[in-house]
């Protein structure tokens, strides 16, 4: 983006057909980081067996990944401000294609943390510069059509993933569920050399060096005491002095927030009812939702005996339960309002999570696959609506902080999910026990009850929050009352 006589000039104006290669170097970068959420958990009891651990202990494969991708998101922007969008863009692909083949070649679960800790720092540095890069290459008129390509790979990625990762699995080696990243590393290197821009602007404000180590050591100990809970590696005091130091730092933290024009975390968003409700009590139902994609593949392997191939085919078509939803939710939430809409979905996720205990390794695989579309459907019209939710009544000059705060916490809420499913089994299975449908049952049960502690939350909501969005008016209201 130039500026020619106070005219700002798009490089897809210059270039017509940069319409098409900047979306799509910035979609395949998506995809990357969206696989590498999903493509790891049908190849989980391989890699534990690769390794010499036990399948439990991989969810910190999950975790580490999500974790730091939660922390480095908010330091993006400003890298990007500094050094400019193309290079960082590259760097990004550079240290994510690195952590990919570091991974591949893993010898141990310690190592396997540490490059997915390196995958993580990569994709969280690719995702929100490339739609930096889309938002500064295209004029606004256009600009819609260019963002339909990111949501793509949000769509196919956790699709793809369970099934590319049983594919692999099977039939080549789970190493290659890593190394599949590396060809189109390297492409979106050459192609955003050749064809991005440079772009920056003037970084006048600071980083917030302190405040980011506050927030992300306090996210790291807050993990380690929950992972901690169910499989101890540490006496049970230090257990619960590392938990409370987790939240002692974040609490410094928001003190210290009040008094930094920039902070990491802006804590005056939450001083918007819709946002905080949307993303706090959304994100305890998200939390108890997101357990599920991690226990559901575990189970159908380690207890039910399925293949990888088998797991990853019955696991990715929950997905496709997602695209039944997004039409349903705007009728949805025009006719009952986020308020119902939200607290009957977080309903529906806990009695659907309980009702996987009604399977069994003898249960045909359609109506396993039915029921685990079942539960997608849910879950998406859970996620779907908080998140709109959150930004629809944010004003636009603090959307953007708000996007990236966001989903800062968005995933938070998978890799605590993740973590307090595997701290579950830990729990359960401590007297040595193996991982049994019954094992699964008791851990599916507990967890149904996590998605209806956001529910309190959703009283707090008024028939006019988010009613610009929705279209819920009280008239609505009463045509649902009388029907």
């Amino acid at each position: 983006m130039t500026s020619v006589d106070d005219t700002t000039v798009f490089a897809v104006e210059r270039d017509p057909k940069l319409r098409f290669i900047i979306p799509a170097v910035v979609a395949v970068a998506f995809l990357m980081e969206q696989l590498d959420q999903t493509i790891i958990v049908t190849a989980i009891p391989d890699i534990a067996a690769s390794l010499g651990t036990v399948p439990l202990r991989m969810n910190l494969a999950i975790t580490t990944y999500v974790l730091t991708l939660a922390m480095f998101i908010p330091v993006s922007g400003w890298f990007a401000d500094r050094f400019g969008a193309r290079r960082v863009f590259m760097a990004a692909l550079l240290v994510f294609s690195v952590g990919s083949i570091l991974c591949g070649m893993a010898t141990s679960l310690p190592m396997l943390i540490a490059t997915r800790a390196l995958q993580g720092i990569g994709g969280a540095m690719m995702t929100p510069v490339g739609r930096l890069i889309l938002i500064r290459s295209f004029p606004r008129a256009q600009l819609i059509t260019a963002m339909t390509y990111m949501t793509l790979p949000a769509i196919v990625g956790p699709l793809l993933g369970p099934l590319l990762g049983g594919f692999l699995t099977t039939y080549v080696s789970w190493r290659w569920i890593f190394w599949v990243n590396v060809p189109f590393g390297i492409i979106g290197m050459l192609v955003a050399m050749r064809y991005v821009e440079d772009t920056r602007v003037d970084a006048t404000a600071k980083f917030d060096l302190p405040g980011f180590l506050m927030v992300g050591v306090s996210c790291v100990l807050l993990q380690f005491g929950i992972e901690n809970i169910g499989r101890p590696t540490v006496p049970v005091s230090a257990i619960v002095g590392v938990i409370a130091v987790a939240v002692l730092l974040f609490l410094a933290f928001v003190r210290y927030a009040k008094s930094v024009a920039a902070p990491a975390v802006d804590m005056n968003l939450f001083k918007e009812r819709t946002f905080t409700i949307g993303t706090l009590a959304g994100g305890v139902c998200r939390i108890g939702l997101n357990g599920v994609p991690f226990l559901l593949p575990l189970m159908l392997q380690v207890a039910y005996g399925f293949s990888a191939m088998t797991t990853g085919l019955i696991t990715s078509v929950s997905v496709l339960s997602a695209l039944v939803a997004r039409p349903l939710l705007s009728r949805a939430l025009r006719r009952f309002g986020f308020a119902h809409v939200l607290t009957w979905s977080a309903v529906g996720g806990s009695v659907i999570i309980a009702g996987f205990t009604l399977l069994g390794p003898d249960t045909p695989h359609w109506i396993i696959s039915a029921y685990a579309m079942l539960f997608g459907f849910m879950r998406a019209m859970q996620f779907m609506s908080s998140n709109t939710l959150s930004y629809s009544d944010m004003p636009a000059s603090q959307l953007s902080r708000a996007t990236s705060v966001g989903g800062v916490l968005q995933q938070l809420s998978v890799t605590f999910g993740v973590s307090i499913a595997a701290m579950l089994l830990g729990l359960v299975t401590q007297d040595g026990s193996a991982l049994t449908p019954e094992t699964f049952d008791t851990v599916f049960l507990i967890s149904a009850v996590l998605p209806l502690l956001g529910i309190p939350g959703f009283f707090f909501l008024k028939p006019e929050d988010g009613a610009e969005v929705s279209g819920y008016s009280s008239q609505n209201k009463r045509k649902s009352e009388r029907s």
